[in-house]
């Protein structure tokens, strides 16, 4: 059996057809080696963010993988695959290709669920593209951003009267593994009031972007949705990628005059992405096995949302961040709290008593509420957290029976506000209670027993 050989010249001179870019003389180089993620290549000059094809055009095994030119030293390019790299070999052909850096964009997009590269997962077919924007979005004039004056109905009480989300507020997620992230997300992704939503999903297990999608987003909120999807097994430039694709389809539909939610699930994931990247191009760790590209990363990503300039639309973004072993001084906890307008903790104490949503009232804040709500809901939230706060304290004494009543008025109206307090912070997987009725409930449970 004859093996009929396809020039690298053809291949790569349909691949561009295919991309509809212009024809450009082809500069080679070639591979060197690889050393774990990182491959090196010399011969060829190309810029830092640019992408290259990886060509092994072998007789018996052809094989192209593209890869993202990560840093130079001398003569030679550093540069980290998007995909496998079974069936490269020594000598490889390295061919930079030029002006692929703008995805397609367009209202097609929603209810669809993409990869990192803007490619299909869903079996729906193709897309129609509306706009060919670059990655990188433009830079906003912090002056000329909209302030946060207006507040957003989540759908969730608890964060609705006590920690009242702004429009264009950026708030994290904070806890360990399993205790309700994702199911806080889902029950947000359904309720919040947003013309579009932006689903994130980096670095999670496969099985859960399935699951997230039919269970916790549901068919309607697909409906007005963008999923994009990265799972723990792709490289880790894709999954920087993918966060970095969600965050600008966010800013594409803001741009267009949209209110738009973006949900990303996780964080933590899209640091730990750059943290592989970082050191497998040898920068030097800094703080717990981070580099410092790391936390530049961070801001450049969540800066990017936010609200628009006067009269444009919005983008809301909540981040979840994973807190290894429930500590919440993490590096990048900590560099997260300090980037973002506001932190919801969640506790595995809460989770393991079946208290769901499992929010930590006492460890949280929402730094923009203040600016959206009125000075009585600002009051009422802060004496709940006040009398949930002592309730805790006396906990232990209450547990064995050492509490005398009546040696605090406070503590007495704590004790007996517990039950009414529990019941308003919990609240069903499909139930949804608007802004204005948990506004109106808070001030009713606290009014009455003053």
């Amino acid at each position: 059996m004859r093996l009929e050989r396809v020039s690298f010249a053809r291949r790569f001179e349909t691949y561009l057809g295919a991309l509809e870019l212009p024809s450009q003389p082809i500069l080679e180089g070639r591979l060197l080696r690889m050393v774990g993620l990182t491959l090196e290549a010399e011969g060829l000059r190309a810029a830092v963010g640019s992408r290259c094809l990886i060509v092994n055009d072998d007789q018996y095994q052809a094989r192209q993988v593209e890869a993202e030119v990560m840093g130079f030293s001398g003569g030679r390019l550093y540069l980290m695959p998007v995909g496998s790299l079974a069936g490269i070999a020594p000598g490889a052909r390295v061919v930079p290709v030029p002006n692929t850096g703008r995805l397609p964009m367009g209202s097609s997009m929603l209810g669809r669920v993409l990869d990192g590269a803007g490619r299909a997962l869903d079996g729906k077919g193709g897309m129609k593209a509306e706009d060919w924007v670059p990655l990188e979005g433009p830079t906003i004039n912090p002056l000329k951003r909209h302030p946060i004056d207006e507040p957003l109905d989540v759908g969730v009480r608890s964060i609705n009267g006590l920690l009242t989300v702004g429009r264009g507020q950026r708030l994290g997620l904070f806890a360990g593994t399993g205790v309700g992230k994702s199911v806080l997300l889902g029950m947000m992704t359904r309720f919040t009031a947003a013309d579009i939503i932006v689903v994130g999903l980096i670095g999670e297990r496969g099985r859960e972007v399935k699951e997230f999608i039919e269970h916790s987003l549901g068919e309607e909120s697909l409906k007005r949705s963008v999923v994009v999807a990265s799972p723990a097994d792709e490289a880790p430039l894709m999954r920087l990628r993918a966060a970095m694709y969600c965050t600008r389809i966010a800013e594409y539909f803001r741009d267009k005059g949209r209110n738009v939610l973006l949900l990303m699930d996780s964080l933590t994931r899209f640091a730990q992405a750059q943290r592989e990247i970082a050191l497998a191009i040898g920068e030097p760790p800094a703080t717990k096995g981070y580099p410092p590209s790391v936390f530049a990363k961070l801001p450049s990503l969540v800066e990017r949302a936010g609200n628009a300039e006067q009269g444009g639309g919005s983008i809301t973004a909540f981040y979840t961040v994973l807190s290894e072993g429930d500590d919440q001084q993490d590096p990048i906890a900590d560099a997260a709290r300090g980037v973002l307008d506001g932190h919801i903790v969640l506790s595995r104490r809460l989770a393991e008593e079946g208290h769901y949503p499992a929010i930590d009232i006492e460890a949280s804040i929402s730094r923009v509420m203040p600016q959206v709500v009125d000075a009585e809901q600002v009051k009422n939230a802060q004496h709940f957290k006040q009398l949930w706060s002592r309730y805790q304290q006396s906990r232990d004494l209450l547990s064995v029976g050492a509490y005398v009543p009546g040696g605090d008025p406070k503590t007495d109206l704590a004790i007996s506000l517990q039950a009414e307090m529990s019941a308003f912070l919990r609240q069903g997987l499909n139930e949804s209670e608007t802004l204005a009725q948990s506004t109106t409930r808070l001030s009713t449970l606290l009014v009455a027993k003053r």
